[in-house]
């Protein structure tokens, strides 16, 4: 498989930029590998384990490479979506098969409601999105996640990381008083405690509180051309990403894979963590092939 060359697509706020290894030799429809905040180098050991194929990876808006023009300070799922959109037709307009992971997840099924007939998505991998709307804890779990934006405002990074750190590891639904429990100290994770005054981070600026509320269509998902298939992990068992992919695909209608590992379990040890790449890789591609 050649080198993977990197291009530029100007949207309306964004120049994106994404990153195509191309197998000349591959008659299988482009793999586009998704994140949010996650940038494109978050699926360099996944893109590996598919060298077979043409693999597409990107910097979301506001991410890594992809500058915004626009000075706006969030970005919200149908932006993402909208962005997506534009890379599909810049890729030759599909079908491509998605495999998105997080709040690449939401923004994939976004996508796919706002473009149902489109054709430009085969099939969609979303692998624990992180759509708390749906959850029954919904109201509790909302507050705990607007709590974490108000400390990042308040505080700044440090304080608001181990927060999110708290919720994302929870097991089970959110207690009632989640929210006015004493912050831990982020020396204690290897996190800063002294607040810089920055407030442009991908994650709690710009994505933590449009991706986790955002309301799917579920009429316009269960009615497109995709083949949806909603991804947990087998050791995120009772989190929240993981309650929320299950609440998802009973929404959908249908039966939630399994697949190695933990919310990261296609990581080799990007950004510090380590899955099982390997195994993840053989669950997707059994998954793509159904």
């Amino acid at each position: 498989m050649a080198e993977s060359t990197t291009h530029t697509l100007e949207v309306p706020g964004c120049v994106v930029r994404y990153d195509v290894r191309q197998a000349e030799a591959s008659t299988a429809p482009t793999l586009l590998m998704i994140g949010s905040p996650m940038e494109a180098g978050g699926f360099a050991s996944l893109a590996e384990r598919f060298r077979d194929r043409t693999v597409v990876t990107y910097d979301p808006r506001g991410v890594g490479r992809s500058r915004r023009t626009d000075g706006a300070g969030e970005s919200t799922p149908d932006q993402h979506a909208d962005d997506l959109h534009r890379l599909i037709d810049a890729l030759g307009g599909g079908p491509v098969d998605i495999f998105a992971s997080s709040g690449g997840a939401v923004n994939a099924l976004a996508l796919v409601a706002r473009h149902p007939e489109s054709g430009q998505v085969r099939t969609l991998v979303a692998h624990e999105p992180p759509a708390i709307q749906v959850l029954p804890d919904r109201e509790r779990a909302l507050a705990a996640v607007a709590d974490i934006r108000r400390t990042y405002e308040r505080d700044g990074f440090g304080p608001a990381m181990v927060k999110f750190i708290a919720i994302t590891s929870l097991r089970g639904e959110v207690p009632a008083d989640f929210a006015d429990r004493p912050v831990q100290d982020p020396g204690a994770f290897g996190l800063p405690a002294e607040d810089d005054g920055s407030r442009d981070d991908a994650l709690f600026g710009q994505n933590l509180t449009t991706c986790t509320h955002y309301e799917h269509d579920f009429d316009a998902l269960r009615g497109a051309s995709t083949r949806i298939v909603i991804g947990v992990g087998a050791e995120s068992e009772e989190t929240m990403a993981y309650r929320a992919g299950v609440a998802v695909a009973e929404r959908l209608g249908v039966k939630p894979v399994i697949f190695p590992s933990h919310h990261g379990g296609f990581l080799d040890g990007e950004f510090g963590v380590k899955g099982d790449p390997d195994a993840f890789a053989v669950t997707l591609r059994q998954v793509l092939a159904e």
